[in-house]
């Protein structure tokens, strides 16, 4: 049942329908970007509370996350409340994975916009022994035109917190 006082926009709103988001995007450094699944909790849980303090001050005003004390149980569900969110397109998480997928490095947002300048809000992490490297400048180089060239949005918002 839909409630009548939820202003979000709806999937059918902000993308075109029948448009497919991707599944597997490569990154130039040998990474690739996936749709993060529950069954990436425990490398989502290394990743995230290995570097939950610098998470929560630039997430945790606006998302309330992540909390210090999460817990393996309530990781899987918020993973399995993305990749639903996914498969309806209501928003996307993709992870940054390493070429065998055996360390999950950041993940990156796409919303739609409360902000209606905006038809999407963008934003990406990685974890903390990252900041700085080159890794998170590709990324940085790589997002923006990656949503330009592959999605059906016009006037994006980026990094905004």
């Amino acid at each position: 049942m839909t409630d009548p006082s939820d202003t979000s926009p709806s999937a059918e709103s902000w993308l075109p329908p029948g448009w497919q988001h991707p599944t597997h995007v490569a990154l130039p450094t040998g990474h690739h970007l996936r749709p993060i699944r529950a069954s990436d909790t425990e490398l989502d849980m290394d990743a995230v509370m290995g570097s939950q303090r610098r998470l929560w001050s630039i997430y945790g005003e606006a998302w309330g996350w992540p909390p210090a004390t999460m817990t393996a149980e309530q990781d899987r569900a918020d993973l399995q409340r993305h990749a639903d969110e996914m498969q309806t397109h209501e928003s996307f998480n993709f992870a940054l994975f390493d070429e065998n997928e055996t360390e999950l490095i950041g993940c990156v947002y796409i919303d739609p916009s409360d902000d209606e300048t905006a038809d999407a809000d963008v934003s990406w992490w990685v974890r903390d022994e990252y900041v700085g490297t080159d890794l998170e400048a590709a990324l940085d180089t790589f997002v923006p035109a990656w949503i330009e060239r592959d999605w059906p949005l016009t006037n994006p918002r980026f990094d905004l917190f």
